[in-house]
């Protein structure tokens, strides 16, 4: 199956697929990563009312089903990962008065999803504007291509960025490069979101594949097919994958609890509590991987319970 269409799941899912309109494409690069694909090349990836519910149930149900790991989010075509709202729409809501919707998760399900379990990468593959960039600053890894552009361009139309992203691009990038992007309207090309912290790594267009250390041909050869900066996060997910899924999603935990501002007393004792309410101090993934070590193999993780 192309990585340009939808796949059928290469497991028995526990819980069954939301239906999905053809706005979005899943695919399974992987049987542990699902690949979730903005299709709307046409209109540059801008996201409908109805796409940002389903988009939400999608990010739902990957934390629910046991097998998948991890995520990635991409835009489809050459041109966009997504320009933010379909203005179309916008413009004719205000004008009929028809009310428009988001999720609580905000934009794409994403934007202001507050401590989902496990990791989203955003595979950045060109336009990245209004809430396509709002949705990047609450994934965990951003990778960009080299063409990729950023930016809030919303003053410039009247609007506002209220999907999430002013408070997280603070706290990102610091308060006066959050001021330039969100006041100015400006657009920046990837090295600069790099230099900012925003992106974790720029991927040349043309990138096949090969970073990936003793495991990289193991890799490449489940990502083929695939190419550029998707290649590239397939890579990453897949080392994601090949950890402790709970070691995972504890770690995940912790983290985000530094970004809401927990202090680190209270949020390591708050990590601390979990691992044992939840069973992960001294459970199988646990044992297994000292076991693993100490007998110089690979560990055989089972699917996180939590």
């Amino acid at each position: 199956m192309s990585p340009s269409s939808s796949s059928p799941i290469p497991f028995k899912p526990r819980h069954p697929l939301p239906h999905l309109s053809s706005q979005t494409l899943l695919t399974f690069p992987t049987p542990q990563i699902i690949l979730i694909t903005l299709n709307r090349p046409a209109s540059l990836n801008c996201i409908s009312t109805s796409q940002h519910h389903e988009l939400a149930l999608i990010w739902d149900w990957m934390d629910n089903e046991p097998s998948i790991r991890c995520g990635i989010i991409t835009g489809a075509g050459q041109k966009a990962f997504c320009v933010g709202a379909d203005l179309k729409e916008w413009n004719e809501s205000n004008n009929t008065g028809k009310k428009r919707s988001q999720p609580r998760s905000g934009f794409g399900g994403l934007s202001n999803r507050s401590r989902g379990k496990k990791p989203i990468i955003a595979a950045v593959n060109g336009l990245c504007l209004g809430g396509g960039f709002e949705m990047i600053i609450n994934t965990d890894i951003v990778l960009a291509s080299s063409s990729a552009v950023f930016g809030l361009p919303e003053v410039k139309i009247g609007v506002v960025a209220m999907a999430g992203a002013l408070p997280r691009l603070v706290r990102t990038v610091g308060r006066q490069r959050a001021m330039e992007c969100a006041l100015t309207g400006k657009q920046y090309p990837a090295e600069e979101m790099k230099g900012w912290g925003l992106v974790n790594e720029v991927v040349e267009e043309d990138y096949s594949g090969g970073k990936s250390g003793d495991r990289g041909q193991e890799i490449q050869e489940r990502g083929e097919g695939y190419k550029g900066v998707v290649k590239r996060a397939i890579e990453i997910a897949e080392t994601i994958a090949g950890n402790s899924p709970d070691s995972i999603m504890i770690s995940k935990y912790g983290l985000e609890l530094g970004w809401a501002g927990i202090g680190v007393e209270d949020g390591t004792a708050n990590v601390m509590h979990v691992m044992k309410d939840k069973g992960v101090d001294g459970g199988e993934n646990m044992k297994e991987g000292v076991r693993a070590f100490v007998e110089r193999r690979r560990a055989k993780w089972v699917d996180s319970k939590l």
